[in-house]
């Protein structure tokens, strides 16, 4: 999928600047100074710099964590500290800050009984994601004996379990061995593909050069350089032309004819190189062929469904329904005697009770069935149109 142009930006960032203070309101350290950017609906947004440069704060500030100290920031058109805005996105931070004594699977299903989930919908969602991260064997011990890999993936899961349409990535690949980070860089792909938009920061300069569509380069709090990666790292000037080697014979004269139609060039011919990552890759590949055991993190499986297959418009109205349907009547109280009856008479003559309302008839049921349609349809159409 291609990133929408004209759709309004996720992420608006204008002169923000952020000025830590001492105990006594002196400016201590001016970490972000004077930034401006935007990030695109459907792209892969990468925050790069040194340590100390202000990547952090911008992502706490874009979180809301943070309060500006000059500046203007937006998250989908409002204030990124509007709580309706929260549940749009996933955070994963640079440091993964789980409780030691849940479990893989306890702590997910804390994670979405934040957002509301029913407890079957967290249980799907949680045995994909296990999946997804190659945890589904370790779904049942403490995260507090996890390794700092394991934990990753865990922290992983969790900024996903809500299917956000924004998810901001403080270095995702920390701690992770080389296949886990190109599961993690499949993955934020695959999320780009179905109109995801994704932030990440990283230290590892190959892994962002992968994945990003963008990027801004801080230093000092500042922006030294910002756009388009193919822009920025293409050379200009220099022209690669690759095809089969030809045997030695042809190569000479290949090279005599390169020479002659650019005497004052310097003509260099060599082989291409995979990258360490493609090499270690296939090594891998070949052990698990030759069906060697290993006791480490098992690799991810399949992206999770329901990240994966945009909703329908028949599963967000099945949803609405739903959500309309009205629960079940509680049931009667047991006959009350003695003196807990005569406390009872005394309540209902001191206190205003409801009038009860009569049971509704079968007629009046269709009619409260065919209303609750009708609400789920101009929700549906809202819905639909405010995408």
């Amino acid at each position: 999928m291609e990133v929408h142009q004209n759709a309004a930006p996720v992420a608006v960032v204008r002169g923000l600047g952020k000025t830590f203070a001492d105990f006594w309101g002196r400016a201590r350290v001016k970490a972000v100074d004077g930034i401006d950017f935007e990030i695109r609906r459907g792209e892969v947004f990468a925050l790069l710099g040194p340590n100390g440069s202000g990547k952090s704060t911008t992502v706490k500030l874009i979180l809301g964590l943070l309060y500006p100290t000059r500046g203007d920031i937006s998250v989908f058109g409002k204030s990124p500290r509007a709580v309706e805005t929260k549940k749009e996105i996933g955070y994963l931070p640079e440091e993964s800050y789980l409780y030691p004594y849940l479990t893989a699977r306890e702590t997910l299903d804390f994670y979405g009984s934040l957002f509301h989930l029913s407890a079957a919908e967290r249980k799907s969602r949680i045995d994909q994601l296990l999946e997804m991260v190659g945890l589904s064997h370790a779904r049942d011990r403490k995260v507090g004996e996890f390794s700092k890999g394991m934990a990753r993936r865990i922290g992983i899961a969790q900024a996903m379990i809500n299917d956000p349409d924004f998810l901001i990535l403080d270095e995702p690949t920390s701690g992770l061995d080389p296949i886990g980070c190109r599961e993690v860089k499949d993955l934020i792909l695959t999320l780009k593909k179905r109109g995801k938009t994704i932030l990440v920061t990283s230290h590892l300069l190959s892994d962002v050069e992968d994945i990003s569509d963008r990027v801004v380069i801080l230093y000092g709090g500042k922006i030294r350089s910002q756009g388009k990666l193919e822009d920025l790292l293409t050379v200009s000037d220099q022209t690669r032309v690759t095809f089969t080697t030809p045997d030695e014979t042809a190569q000479r004269k290949l090279e005599s004819a390169l020479q002659s139609g650019f005497p004052q060039e310097k003509i260099v011919i060599d082989h291409p190189r995979r990258t360490l990552e493609e090499f270690f890759l296939d090594v891998v590949r070949q052990a698990k062929a030759e069906n060697v055991s290993t006791s480490g993190a098992a690799a991810g499986g399949k992206i999770a469904d329901y990240l994966s297959t945009p909703k329908s418009k028949e599963d967000v109205l099945r949803s609405l329904l739903a959500q309309e349907t009205p629960s079940a009547p509680a049931p009667e109280a047991a006959p009350i005697s003695g003196a807990a009856a005569d406390e009872e008479k005394l309540r209902a003559l001191t206190e205003e009770r409801s009038v009860t309302p009569p049971p509704e008839t079968a007629a009046s049921c269709d009619a409260s069935d065919k209303e609750k349609l009708a609400r789920a349809e101009t929700k549906l159409d809202q819905l639909l149109g405010g995408k």
